[in-house]
């Protein structure tokens, strides 16, 4: 599927809802009349929604809202309005323009998924297949609603195709929790639990079910996000999924869509492209520009780069044998990446200190690997469309996430050997089998950091851990990470929803002290 889920359709059908968008003709393009007649049609409507994914502000923008936003990471950017936004809660424009575009794209998803469910039914085609691709339409929408509702929280909900005319009004985040976990149920009813040949990376039931776990978690609802967890590690998925040995493998372009990857976003090179967006064809992106801004300082831009604290908590445990964890050279691009120090530590074909010399500031700062292509033979530098692909859900987070669920219903014992396998990998001892439930928590916060860090899912786990509720959680995230100092918690919980939306429509109202 690498290499086929491309945008498939003449941008028309499935153009964005913004207003200024809808007003442009484009002659040439199908619509609804003429399109959504046969199963090949069906096809590429559902392979348009997954091209969402492939839009700069999806692969991006939106990581940075989850990670830099979080105390894992922060922002030297020197276009000052990205640590402003992004980082340091200095937000005073509404309409900070990455914002808009993650809003923005996620809706386009949306827009697209909708035109699926609303046309295919209606297709004949193969009943099986057809309800494989509602499901993966329902998924798809249910993921750009869990974006939503994690960064803006009281957005529009809307389940059918849209028109320029609409003016939606907010729903609560409880109430696009709640849908999301609808499309999501649903979505599992029916999606494979694997592809084969070209096929291979398209949703799965596991995806399906990781994802609808983590809605669950995010409202605390632990009862019911066990199932799907427990489908996961307990059943059907047990024999589908697996930590790969070499932790490093989850980050390769050459390990992509291995045993551990549960939702992996598809990426790939196009030679043609001169766009950051998905419907200009033959020159839409199909590939990443992470890489190449979170890159070392003279290889990439360095716009966001770890905390220290982040290297420091992985030093707290040493293997079976006395050495560091290994996930320190797989995760980060420091001093140390190799242990023996600034002289062996390579970046992109030169040692560290040959870059940076052994002394001054840069000695302390830490730049993420994981989405890195440093490992390709001759690799000096990094691009703008890395095909390396984005494993937003991998099972060692399952396997965290089933140990933190089955801790908060008050069965620790039966959650430490899911940690265990996961700190197997890396080479450390198990845990001890008497910790209480408090132990148990604060162990699972310690076990994220390490396994996940710089992975997007940090934001999400300080809201799920009620960091953003008490002035003195964020007294403690000041402690890893000064940004937090200007954290209101009457405001900066969620985002400002873009202010040019609500200027235009009455049934929109602004996010809580904005």
């Amino acid at each position: 599927m690498k290499k086929i889920i491309y945008f498939l359709l003449a941008a028309g059908l499935f153009i964005s809802s913004c207003k200024q968008e809808l007003d442009i003709n484009n002659p040439n393009a199908p619509t609804t009349t003429v399109f959504w007649k046969t199963a090949t049609d069906a096809q590429q409507g559902v392979n348009a929604v997954y091209s969402t994914l492939h839009r700069d502000r999806m692969v991006l923008w939106q990581w940075f809202y989850l990670t830099v936003r979080s105390d894992e990471a922060f922002s030297v950017s020197p276009d000052i309005a990205i640590p402003n936004n992004m980082d340091k809660f200095l937000i005073t424009n509404y309409n900070f323009e990455r914002s808009n575009l993650i809003y923005g794209d996620n809706y386009v998803g949306i827009f697209r998924a909708n035109q699926v469910l609303e046309n295919v039914p209606n297709i004949q085609m193969d009943e099986a297949l057809k309800a494989r691709y509602l499901g993966e339409a329902k998924f798809l929408r249910a993921f750009f609603y869990y974006n939503l509702a994690s960064l803006y929280g009281n957005v529009p909900l809307i389940l059918t195709p849209s028109k320029s005319t609409d003016l939606p009004p907010n729903a609560t985040r409880a109430q696009v929790w709640e849908q999301a976990a609808k499309d999501l149920t649903e979505a599992a009813a029916v999606l494979p639990v694997r592809y084969s040949g070209t096929d291979v990376g398209r949703i799965t039931k596991g995806a399906a079910n990781a994802l609808l776990a983590k809605v669950y978690m995010q409202q605390r609802q632990w009862d019911k996000a066990l199932a799907p967890l427990q489908y996961l590690v307990e059943g059907e998925g047990k024999s589908v999924y697996n930590l790969v040995p070499n932790y490093r493998d989850n980050f390769l372009s050459t390990t992509e869509n291995n045993a551990e990857s549960v939702f992996e976003w598809q990426l790939a090179t196009n030679l043609s492209e001169f766009t950051p967006e998905d419907t200009q064809t033959p020159n839409q992106n199909y590939g990443s520009p992470l890489a190449q801004f979170l890159a070392p300082l003279n290889v990439g831009f360095s716009d966001a780069e770890i905390n220290r604290w982040v290297v420091n908590e992985l030093h707290k445990d040493k293997t079976t044998t006395g050495a560091r964890d290994p996930r320190l050279a797989a995760s980060f691009l420091y001093d140390s990446t190799d242990v023996r120090g600034p002289e062996f530590s390579q970046l992109y074909g030169q040692t560290f200190a040959q870059r940076y010399g052994l002394t001054g500031g840069n000695r302390s700062r830490v730049w993420l690997r994981k989405f890195s292509n440093d490992a390709e033979p001759g690799r000096t530098g990094e691009g703008f469309r890395s095909a390396n692909n984005y494993r937003f859900i991998r099972y060692a987070d399952v396997l965290l996430m089933y140990a933190e669920t089955l801790n908060e219903l008050n069965r620790t014992a039966d959650a430490v050997p899911h940690v265990n396998r996961v700190r197997q990998r890396a080479g450390l001892a198990p845990l001890p089998t008497n910790l209480s439930q408090v132990q148990f928590r604060n162990q699972i916060m310690h076990e994220r950091v390490t396994e996940l860090a710089g992975e997007g899912h940090r934001w999400n786990d300080l809201d799920r851990w009620g960091y953003f509720e008490s002035q003195d959680k964020i007294n403690e995230l000041i402690q890893r990470d000064p940004a937090f100092s200007t954290f209101r918690l009457d405001r900066h919980r969620l985002l400002p929803l873009p202010q040019r939306d609500v200027d235009i429509n009455p049934n929109l109202n602004q996010n809580p002290n904005y």
